[in-house]
């Protein structure tokens, strides 16, 4: 669930925030009961899919996407079981494309666990990712609202792009900042836009909110994700779960390192292309990384953009009714940018 002791991230943001448990508790009783949802969902007479789906699930989670969909449908004035179902059926695409990124990536450690794939191998984990995304769509079809299963349907199709797009470019130096706001919107901000957004799907529809909640979930999600490659240079292994500048280890450049490398001399630049090359830190010290990035301040740079997609994630509240919702949507941005893990 949402940690409420995360010290900031960004400089501009105060040091006393009001506690996410504050507004937490105006969903709490939904969010409950969409974790319930959500582990009835995962019953099975197949027994590798209950004890891989029991360990996955006890470690937590943030459940962010979640919450923003149960805030959103608070803003709109939603009050029935659909919201909860739609909640848990975000979750559940969320978890499935964790898994399939962990296959991916060839991760063996999450949140701190060895991953699922590293327990059971890719073969029952992959064909596990797929059961819980299909038990999501069945899930959405409950409520027989063919614009919702459209939205999930569109952000879970970005999402498999930009897992592509991604994969492309993985190990590669050449990748402009552009090219990864392209792919990061749709790995990331899709899934934060449908959740934000599905509220003003729901029946009666608000069709008048619905713009401005997909753009309030686009700036939310990318947002989340820059806090994400900062995350990676200044966050330290506890608090991540697994080594620091694990994505320049798998082959991903991230926005601090997109941003450097054009700045940095070839015998610099050599230094991140070999991490790259290896996939290890054998010929490069992780220290060698983490005081160019500090000492050319795209971490700063990155910090500011994160800042600047936290407050146009807040102007998209303008136009919506003064309530203690549209205060926590408001306050959720200044999470993220404030979350360590």
């Amino acid at each position: 669930m949402l940690n409420s002791n995360s010290p900031g991230v960004a400089r501009s943001v105060a040091a006393s925030q009001p506690s996410p448990a504050r507004f937490l508790a105006l969903i709490a009783e939904k969010l409950a009961a969409s974790e319930d949802l959500f582990l009835e969902q995962l019953a099975s007479d197949v027994p590798f899919i209950e004890k891989a789906s029991e360990y996955l699930f006890s470690s937590g989670g943030k459940r962010l996407r979640p919450a923003m969909l149960l805030l959103s449908s608070r803003l709109l004035e939603h009050d029935s079981d659909e919201e909860v179902t739609y909640s848990a059926v975000i979750e559940l695409i969320h978890s499935a494309t964790l898994i399939h990124d962990d296959i991916i990536d060839h991760a063996s450690l999450r949140r701190g666990r060895t991953t699922v794939n590293e327990l059971w191998g890719n073969s029952l984990t992959v064909l596990l990712g797929d059961w819980l995304y299909t038990t999501a769509m069945k899930m959405a079809l409950s409520h027989d609202n063919l614009e919702v299963i459209r939205r999930l349907c569109d952000a879970t199709l970005r999402m498999t792009e930009g897992e592509l797009l991604a994969q492309q470019k993985l190990g590669s130096s050449n990748i402009s900042a552009d090219e990864y706001f392209h792919i990061t919107r749709r790995k990331t901000a899709f899934l934060f836009s449908a959740a934000c957004s599905i509220p003003s799907l729901m029946r009666p529809a608000r069709l008048e909110a619905d713009e401005l909640l997909q753009r309030y979930g686009m700036a939310l999600g990318t947002c989340f994700q820059l806090v994400d490659d900062l995350l990676d240079f200044t966050a330290t292994e506890g608090e991540l779960g697994k080594p620091v500048l694990s994505d320049l280890k798998e082959g991903k450049l991230t926005l601090p390192l997109i941003l450097l490398l054009p700045r940095l001399q070839p015998d610099r630049r050599r230094l991140i292309e070999m991490v790259l090359k290896d996939g290890d830190f054998r010929r490069v010290d992780r220290r060698e990384i983490l005081e160019l990035v500090t000492s050319e301040g795209t971490l700063d740079e990155v910090a500011e953009m994160a800042e600047k997609l936290a407050a146009k994630a807040k102007e998209q509240l303008a136009s919506f009714r003064v309530c203690d919702a549209r205060e926590a949507m408001e306050f959720a941005p200044d999470f993220v940018l404030q979350r360590r893990s």
